[in-house]
């Protein structure tokens, strides 16, 4: 019997459990002996002319080793986007947590004492701390930039057909924020750097990807790749938010140079929620127009994007137009997007990166077009959906689904939640002029994941004694990625998982890799992985014949106990994994390769949220959350368990609490968890979760990421449904997060226009 798709429980899980894990401030390296601690300074304005900075009194202080400004940082400009940051603030600061100093102590203890002592003196500038604002173009955020607008794609804003929804029945509008919110991995960012007294560079970094983080780093320091090496310790958490190397742990490594000694940083959780890149952030505009049969003709979506102070993912927007159709065959499609500048923390990948934007407001839009003809919100979605036979289907906006059964999967999550008797008991609430309003929301998504197309390495090593060890250059940070890899190889190879050791995370060990994001590590880690079994196993069998003098064609791998025989001989002569190593000599059963598909896998599923809304005071509570998440074959489900279920946390959490928000003046107003809403166990229900696997012919192992997709359809889900049940008192949308107070303003303003 086959390990795979059997629950085995995480290999990970033993040591985060009782010893916990090994995080970039955990270290005990013997080459961070001495190291000194930093601190950045950052700005505390929104945008200000930074009119001096006086470091005297700091550098006078007890334990201060060195405090650095902009004029004394020679790297060279950052590569990314259209205003590259700078290593530190020159001249003006543009938000609030920008690095403006940074300061080396002996002693962590000293650092907050020592920044306090750096002397920035600012001459405030008008912040620009909404779209609307940035729109507005009254403040000039970049002067290299026009307006404002760091980048326009598509038809937006001007370029859309004036008489694209001529002959539509039905036309509904609605723009949607889509709001800004902070990854807050239970980890923050941290790193550590110790040069050689040769110059080479070791960098920990709390990073997503290694290999990434080291060519960013040796670039900006002017030195070759091999003469920096990364490790990613344990990381808690990333959310993509750790994609690369931040320009704080690049500076880092500077300093260390500079300083001749090793250094070390760790982000307090305010530093964190303000200075770490955030998520989401977009404001959409949906319009939707078809028949009163619930037939959709046309869908527009003006994409508008928070890029912050300088944009270093303006791929985002590009994504969700990519997406827009959803998981509908509408015959028409127009999409355009801008990125537009704040004086705001920058805004980069968050779990979904730009697809989960797409479902909102495609899902929200079908919800509208649904009451707009009085229809019920399933049937709408079941008249508009790609059919089975369509694939692989092309989208009008380019992307090229593989496959998905998306009716079977709304079916199938309707059956198990008994959505005709919510439906009753809705009707039954109502008629009863019940307080406690009861809410359903649908949402049907389709994501895509390995999407850069970069492809992964894996190299398999089988050892003298039989066992094995696994390279990859996917680099888990909490998805088990190593259980996963260790049961494909032990269904291909017949060894035990005991004996498989799976490596990852140091660019010594794994110089090759492209790293964790956009769920791509099983279906590229794994298949290159699998791949490099199978070169392996070929060879084996031909050594394996050698011993036994037989024909290669005629030996096989007894998969239950990992020996070769002879074909159809039980009772012959059986070759171990060992003998047959030990036979081969060095490096004779190791095996490398580089695996690229080309083209991304396109998860799917559906998901459907009850909900129970006090009228009274607007509280919101999430009752049943019943979701269905494709992403082909399950490796373990255990793990696939796992991720989906934080991902439906967290995209309830966007939902139902969390948003990064600001002040006109461009002063975060939730820089703490105290004011920051993050979610926990007992805003959530027990999840119901539906089975389904629809498989891809794009890699070997037929599977696609689910890192992400519970996400993508949670948060459309439960937005559906807060306002499906405000809808019988004349709400007809509210924007995220749907906090009490929100509601209560909804049910307020819908009493006074009606």
């Amino acid at each position: 019997m086959s390990i795979v798709g059997t629950r085995v429980v995480r290999v990970e899980d033993g040591t985060l459990i009782t010893a916990g894990g090994t995080y970039v401030e955990d270290l005990r390296e013997e080459a961070l002996a001495g190291a000194a601690h930093a601190v950045f300074v950052r700005s505390p304005l929104a945008h200000a002319r930074i009119t001096g900075i006086d470091t005297s009194a700091a550098l006078a202080a007890p334990g201060v080793l060195a405090v650095f400004t902009a004029s004394d940082v020679d790297l060279p400009a950052q590569p990314a986007g259209p205003v590259p940051q700078p290593w530190l603030a020159d001249g003006v600061v543009r938000y609030v947590g920008e690095p403006v100093a940074l300061v080396l102590t002996e002693r962590r203890y000293q650092l907050a004492d020592a920044a306090e002592l750096v002397d920035v003196d600012y001459d405030p500038l008008p912040a620009v701390a909404s779209i609307e604002a940035a729109l507005a173009g009254e403040t000039v955020v970049h002067a290299e930039l026009d307006g404002n607008v760091a980048q326009a794609n598509g038809l937006a804003p001007d370029g859309f057909d004036d008489n694209a929804f001529d002959g539509c029945e039905v036309v509904v509008e609605q723009t949607i924020v889509n709001q800004r919110v902070a990854p807050a991995p239970l980890e923050a960012r941290g790193s550590a750097c110790a040069w050689t007294a040769e110059g080479r560079l070791t960098c920990w970094l709390s990073t997503q990807n290694p290999q990434i983080a080291r060519m960013s780093v040796a670039a900006a320091l002017g030195i070759g790749e091999d003469e920096v090496r990364i490790v990613a310790p344990d990381v808690g958490g990333g959310f993509g938010a750790k994609i690369g190397a931040d320009p704080e742990a690049v500076l880092l490594a500077w300093a260390s140079r500079a300083a001749g000694r090793p250094v070390r940083w760790a982000e307090t959780r305010s530093e964190n929620l303000t200075a770490m890149t955030h998520g989401r952030a977009q404001r959409n505009t949906v319009t939707i127009g078809g028949r009163r049969d619930g037939t959709v003709e046309v869908v527009r979506l003006d994409v508008v994007q928070d890029a912050g102070a300088y944009p270093r993912a303006l791929f985002l927007p590009t994504l969700t137009e990519l997406m827009a159709p959803g998981v509908y065959r509408f015959p028409r499609v127009e999409t355009g997007s801008r990125g537009v500048v704040t004086t705001t923390t920058p805004v980069a990948a968050y779990r979904g990166a730009g697809r989960p934007e797409a479902t909102a407001a495609i899902e929200r839009g079908m919800d509208l077009f649904a009451a707009e003809i009085g229809m019920d919100p399933a049937e709408v979605r079941r008249v508009n959906f790609i059919r089975p036979d369509q694939f692989p289907y092309r989208t009008p906006t380019g992307a090229t689904y593989d496959s998905g059964e998306y009716a079977a999967a709304l079916d199938k999550v309707l059956a198990a939640a008994g959505y005709d008797e919510l439906r009753a008991e809705q009707a039954a609430r109502r008629s009863a002029g019940e307080v406690i309003a009861l809410g359903l929301g649908i949402a049907a998504y389709v994501e895509i994941t390995g999407g850069d197309a970069g492809g992964e390495s894996g190299r398999i090593d089988i050892h003298r004694d039989g066992s094995v060890t696994a390279y990859t250059g996917s680099s888990p940070h909490g998805q088990g990625l190593a259980t996963s890899l260790a049961m494909l190889l032990s269904d291909q190879l017949g060894v035990p998982m005991d004996r498989i050791t799976v490596r990852h995370g140091d660019t010594d060990e794994v110089p090759r890799g492209i790293g964790t994001f956009g769920s791509r590590s099983l279906q590229l880690g794994g298949s290159a992985v699998r791949q490099a079994a199978d070169e392996v196993l070929a060879r084996a069998a031909g050594l394996a014949a050698e011993l036994v003098e037989a024909a290669p064609d005629d030996i096989e791998l007894d998969r239950e106990n990992g020996q070769w025989r002879v074909r159809g001989a039980p009772a012959g002569p059986a070759i171990t994994w060992a003998r047959l190593a030990e036979h081969a000599g060095d490096d004779a059963l190791s095996a490398g390769v580089w695996f690229s598909e080309g083209t991304p896998t396109f998860p799917f599923g559906a998901h459907l949220a009850v909900v129970e809304v006090d009228t009274q005071t607007g509280k919101v509570e999430l009752r049943r959350l019943v979701a269905l998440d494709d992403a082909g074959p399950v490796v373990n489900p255990l793990a696939f368990e796992g991720q989906r279920h934080g991902g439906l946390g967290q995209g309830s959490a966007q939902a139902l609490l969390e948003v990064m928000s600001y002040d006109e003046d461009g002063n975060p107003t939730t820089a703490t968890l105290a004011d920051y809403s993050f979610i926990s166990a007992t805003e959530l229900p027990d999840f119901e979760l539906v089975d389904m696997e629809t498989p891809t012919t794009r890699n070997p192992l037929g599977v696609k990421g689910i890192g992400e997709a519970a996400t993508i359809g949670s948060t459309p889900a439960v937005h559906n449904a807060v306002v499906d049940a405000l809808s019988h008192l004349g709400v007809r949308h509210l924007d995220m997060p749907t906090t009490p107070l929100r509601v209560w303003q909804a049910l307020a303003r819908a009493r006074k226009e009606s």
